[in-house]
């Protein structure tokens, strides 16, 4: 039986490592940070707008193209990822797709760029 309990303790010391940097990571900035709210900062905030305000005003059409500049980029790494795993295996046919993706993901960002998305004044 002890034998057995041996093999697993390093998952024991794994675990107790990790509730130990959790811990540690919880009360560490209790600890350190500074407390000192206000009325200011206790008020409700909301993507730059306040939170009880009409729920029917205009936004500026810039949320919406930083909104399309994130899902480019979101869907760029959700399929860099497991294609960069596999290219070996997927010869040069999966390697011009995904150079085709890319540059269609390029084409995007450059709309985005002409544009002014990325520049908030």
């Amino acid at each position: 039986m002890p034998d057995l309990l041996m093999h697993y303790l390093p998952l024991v010391i794994f675990m107790a490592l990790a509730a130990l940097v959790a811990l540690a990571f919880f009360l560490i900035p209790l600890i350190v940070a500074v407390n000192n709210p206000d009325a200011e900062k206790l008020t409700a905030y909301e993507c730059g707008f306040d939170a009880f305000d009409d729920a029917r005003m205009k936004f500026d059409v810039r949320f919406y193209l930083v909104s399309i500049l994130f899902i480019i980029f979101d869907l760029e790494v959700a399929f860099l990822f497991p294609w960069a795993i596999t290219l070996g295996k997927i010869g040069l046919l999966g390697f011009w797709s995904m150079m085709i993706f890319l540059a269609m993901l390029t084409v995007g960002f450059i709309y985005e760029w002409r544009k002014g998305a990325l520049e908030w004044d």
